[in-house]
């Protein structure tokens, strides 16, 4: 890898570890190269944003390849999900605190699987309100953190694929192969609420982005030490 080769454009495989945000990945990607390369401006842009409590692949582009961000963006993602029965949060996951809790003793494995069929194709599905998505030019995660009243519309998603890892003490792990604006965390809230018992997202990998699997990504630190060793003029 080359100045020349990252200013013509190049793909970098994040594996965004768990806690940082999407944009803290870029913004450490940037300053490390334009750092080693004495570059004042840099475009690096990532095609996907991923919750600061997921990990996994987190594809960023440097230069001229951000502008096929949007394709890498349309592309199929995977996800192994942790699913937690018998709390509900209000982001669906566990940035939140749970805030009700439901009976778990009727659930199964039988269950789980009389119900996934509906979650299958394309469908609607509601966001959480502690998303990215923004209203007004307000995110919504920003109005639901300071307590405004946040109208949620139906969204239109695809998940193609759901493959039940694995169910005990109340804990699934599904693979879901889905779509562009799929939210898991909306999935796993929407299955407690079929399954008549709360759930809420307890841990979440993206481990593959079309043909780009988490497989070998490098995390932000890595990559970081990379340049700075690795570089040729």
């Amino acid at each position: 890898m080359t100045k020349d080769s990252i200013l013509a454009g190049e793909v970098l495989l994040v594996d965004k570890p768990l806690e940082w945000t999407s944009f803290q990945a870029v913004s450490k990607i940037r300053f490390t190269l334009q750092k080693e390369l004495g570059l004042k401006k840099l475009k690096v842009g990532h095609a996907g944003t991923l919750d600061p409590l997921a990990t996994g692949l987190l594809i960023i582009c440097v230069g001229k390849k951000t502008k096929e961000i949007s394709t890498f963006m349309g592309q199929a993602k995977e996800y192994i999900a942790q699913i937690t029965f018998g709390g509900t949060t209000p982001s669906y996951d566990l940035e939140s605190e749970i805030d009700a809790t439901f009976p778990t003793e009727h659930l199964s494995i039988e269950a789980i699987k009389d119900v996934l069929p509906q979650f299958q194709g394309v469908i609607q599905q509601y966001p959480p309100i502690f998303s990215a998505i923004k209203q007004g030019g307000v995110r919504m995660y920003e109005k639901a953190r300071a307590g405004e009243e946040v109208v949620v519309e139906p969204r239109t998603v695809q998940i193609d694929e759901i493959e039940i890892l694995s169910f005990e003490n109340n804990v699934l792990r599904l693979r879901v192969l889905c779509g562009k604006g799929t939210y898991i965390r909306s999935l796993a809230h929407d299955l407690g609420k079929a399954l008549n018992s709360g759930a809420h997202l307890s841990a979440l990998r993206r481990t593959k982005i079309g043909s780009f699997a988490a497989d070998g990504a490098k995390n932000p630190i890595e990559w970081s030490a990379y340049f700075k060793y690795s570089l040729e003029d």
